[in-house]
């Protein structure tokens, strides 16, 4: 059976995209990002598209592209845009699916206090928790884990994007319980080809 995986941050900046090109990859995914905020000209689609390797993979269309890079209420509004949850239907794939959210978990999507949140049991099965280690980012780790669990929103587990510090890793998986799915270093090849190394030697987990 199919599954459709969501892919969300402890904020922006975090790695979102690049972690999601290495699930697709990982697992010939298909790609979806229902909601894009700015950069138009390079959309994030366009960024997973061009840097896996397998030709199974199918990129299915932004259900909002806005123009501004802003939270999706802001932008929308500036778009003249209404956002409703209503309004996000998953793509129809036969084929595991990975989501990309936009910003983090309570980033609002409209006035009517509707989040980011409340859009994954839209849409999907499970949700992947990207993280990375700066100052600050355990106590965001911890409370997007937090709210997933408030929530009753599967969680396969947390991968940490970046430069690692086994000591802040540590404490987030002991005070969340949540699996690690990976450990991503910063990328010191080509691009392409550290997303297909980094899928192979992830896959594993995501099976």
């Amino acid at each position: 059976m199919s599954k459709r995986i969501f892919v969300t941050g402890i904020g922006t900046e975090i790695g979102k995209t690049f972690v999601s090109a290495v699930i697709c990859e990982a697992l010939l995914a298909d790609y979806w990002k229902p909601l894009q905020a700015g950069e138009l000209d390079d959309l994030d689609s366009l960024w997973v598209r061009d840097f896996i390797s397998n030709d199974v993979s199918e990129f299915h269309t932004e259900k909002f592209l806005l123009s501004e890079p802003l939270s999706p209420h802001a932008a929308a509004r500036l778009d003249g845009i209404k956002i409703s949850l209503d309004d996000f239907k998953t793509p129809k794939t036969d084929n595991t699916l990975v989501i990309e959210g936009a910003g983090g978990l309570m980033v609002p999507l409209n006035d009517e206090g509707d989040m980011m949140i409340d859009l994954i049991p839209k849409l999907a099965d499970t949700v992947v928790l990207v993280s990375m280690n700066y100052l600050g980012s355990i106590n965001h780790t911890l409370m997007s884990a937090e709210l997933l669990k408030q929530r009753n929103i599967p969680v396969m587990g947390i991968i940490f994007n970046g430069d690692p510090n086994p000591e802040t890793e540590e404490i987030i998986l002991s005070y969340t319980g949540l699996k690690c799915l990976g450990k991503i270093p910063m990328a010191d090849s080509d691009i392409k080809e550290f997303v297909k190394e980094q899928a192979e030697r992830l896959k594993a987990n995501f099976l």
